[in-house]
């Protein structure tokens, strides 16, 4: 089984990544209402107003960095993004965070040493996705039970995509549930060649789409649309709801 088990991690990386990029197709997405989900507080609270001293500062810091990096600043790492390529304006924070803030454990298409802009074509889609993550994480650090507040985005896709969402379109190690390997290496491949994103089909939610842009542009008008509250109950999360301001 060992042998098998190795034959096949040598396949996948012996496949010509550049020319199964090149096979797939580019198509226009326009997703006027996509949707995103990230970590957040409600109501926000400063990081500076919830310790006593220096030492706790330093590890809530720590804490806080695992979870939500946009806490090291507000502008994060500009210089990953290319001048073209960068947003201003109303609603362009969030969209350029996921750039300038990179998640050095990286995400499907991405390996750590850039970021990228994730967002589902729809609500359920979007919970689904983050809920898995989250799960995960909250799990291997033997949480207890407790509310993670998430923050939707609404946000405006337009962009031309390499497309993933037909039937043997790309490897199906691309859609591994928890073995990036093969997404990562395609993913380097296309940004390596310039394409401004992918589009796929959820890993998470069977019937859902998920797109991820490799620059800023082919998103806009990121607006706050709701926050969520997953009931983690110690082992999972029992239920997902919209809090309501009284």
């Amino acid at each position: 089984m060992a042998g098998r088990g190795a034959r096949r991690r040598l396949v996948l990386t012996a496949l010509d990544w550049p020319r199964v990029a090149a096979a797939l197709a580019v198509r226009r997405v326009q997703w006027p209402t996509a949707c995103r989900i990230v970590p957040t507080r409600h109501p926000s609270v400063y990081l500076y107003d919830r310790v006593a001293d220096a030492a706790d500062f330093e590890a809530l810091y720590a804490l806080e960095a695992m979870t939500n990096d946009r806490v090291r600043d507000e502008t994060g790492a500009v210089q990953l993004v290319a001048p073209e390529d960068r947003l201003y304006g109303p609603g362009s924070g969030p969209i350029m965070a996921a750039f300038t803030h990179v998640n050095p454990a990286g995400s499907r298409f991405s390996d750590g040493a850039y970021g990228m802009f994730y967002a589902a074509r729809d609500r359920a889609t979007a919970v689904a996705e983050t809920a898995h993550h989250h799960a995960r994480f909250l799990a291997a650090t033997r949480e207890g039970p407790m509310h993670l507040p998430m923050r939707l985005y609404h946000v405006a896709v337009d962009t031309r995509a390499h497309d993933l969402r037909a039937d043997g379109a790309v490897p199906e190690a691309v859609y591994a549930p928890d073995d990036y390997g093969a997404s990562r290496a395609l993913g380097r491949v296309l940004k390596a060649h310039g394409a401004a994103a992918v589009v796929y089909r959820s890993v998470r939610r069977r019937g859902g789409q998920c797109v991820g842009l490799f620059r800023p542009r082919g998103a806009k008008s990121c607006v706050h649309a709701a926050v969520l509250l997953y009931a983690w109950d110690g082992t999972g999360f029992s239920d997902i709801y919209e809090k309501l301001d009284a």
